[in-house]
């Protein structure tokens, strides 16, 4: 695909640089409100503007980007307070919806010390193992804004079959460091989750699908824990015992939203949730081995422990 064509209004810019715009207005209005020439000094002054040679911004592309941040993040910005000029944010998104709003700007952060300092490779370490299928990414994101049909190959671990697809594509989501397309299947009508990193062949089609779903994904996964199938499990409350060691680190980087800490004792932490019990949840679980105990409810203790003994006589096998 043209990479102008994944932000039009925008064919001067490399094709992801807005979000880097949209990062660079919410950090500085987060610190003050600012006029346009406030802004436009800020913008043209950032090591992001200045290395993608972008010399001018215009009121009206701000303005642009303003509706841009408020579809995107439900972040609402004005500029008229008591007759003042400045623009400020008026409201905040809830919880759910600035965590996205943060990844972002968490990203701009990285991205601008990385700038502030081209040496960086002698102290600042990236993960090695780095997750494919993301070059999928702006292409499906231009899908989903512009409501355009989108065909791939898609090959299924389990089974081990290339399945060709034709979707409506409705959102993207994150899950353990791996990206997933959420979109309606053309041939079933089901909504179906597909990893990023099995998908080839990508053709963002010209026809524009024409169906109005009304999927609210705040709530479809407000109380889930990956993007496993939520229509077969309601949301339960789940209580966790971890030792003091692993509780703290539960504690500062919780697994949920839902997270809440019940007790605490010298050498415990209790937490509980309230998410669907799929097996992306049980699966995390069992990554902690000893150090994290479910105590409730008693069909995931019951899975947890089915799941050890079968990996223990496996062991005993060998």
């Amino acid at each position: 695909m043209n990479a102008a064509l994944l932000h039009p209004k925008n064919r001067e810019m490399k094709k992801d640089f807005y979000l880097t715009r949209y990062a660079l207005i919410i950090k500085r209005l987060e610190s003050s409100p600012a006029t346009y020439s406030q802004l436009e000094d800020y913008l043209l002054n950032s090591f992001e503007f200045q290395d993608a040679g972008i010399k001018s911004y215009s009121i009206r592309t701000l303005q642009r980007d303003i509706r841009e941040i408020s579809d995107l993040f439900n972040l609402s910005i004005h500029n008229k307070k008591k007759g003042d000029n400045r623009y400020y944010i008026e409201s905040r998104p809830i919880m759910e919806v600035d965590e996205y709003n943060q990844k972002l700007l968490e990203s701009f952060q990285v991205s601008n010390a990385l700038n502030l300092h081209p040496d960086f490779s002698d102290f600042i370490f990236f993960e090695s193992r780095k997750p494919t299928g993301v070059e999928h990414f702006y292409d499906l994101f231009f899908a989903i804004r512009n409501k355009r049909v989108v065909s791939f190959e898609h090959y299924n671990y389990k089974n081990k079959l290339m399945t060709s697809r034709k979707v409506h594509p409705l959102a993207l989501k994150e899950s353990k460091d791996r990206w997933y397309l959420i979109a309606i299947d053309t041939k079933d009508k089901v909504l179906k989750s597909f990893g990023l990193d099995r998908i080839n062949y990508l053709d963002v089609s010209k026809n524009q699908f024409r169906e109005k779903y009304k999927y609210n994904f705040r709530e479809h996964f407000k109380n889930a824990f990956g993007v496993m199938n939520l229509t077969e499990q309601n949301p339960q409350n789940i209580v966790l015992k971890c030792s003091r060691h692993q509780g703290e680190y539960i504690r500062s980087f919780p697994l949920h939203q839902s997270q809440k800490e019940t007790k605490e004792t010298p050498e415990e932490i209790y937490f509980e949730f309230f998410l669907h019990p799929t097996y992306d949840f049980m699966q995390e679980i069992l990554s902690y081995g000893k150090e994290v105990t479910v105590l409730e409810p008693k069909g995931l203790v019951d899975d947890i422990r089915n799941h050890l003994q079968e990996s223990l006589n496996r062991y005993l096998e060998s």
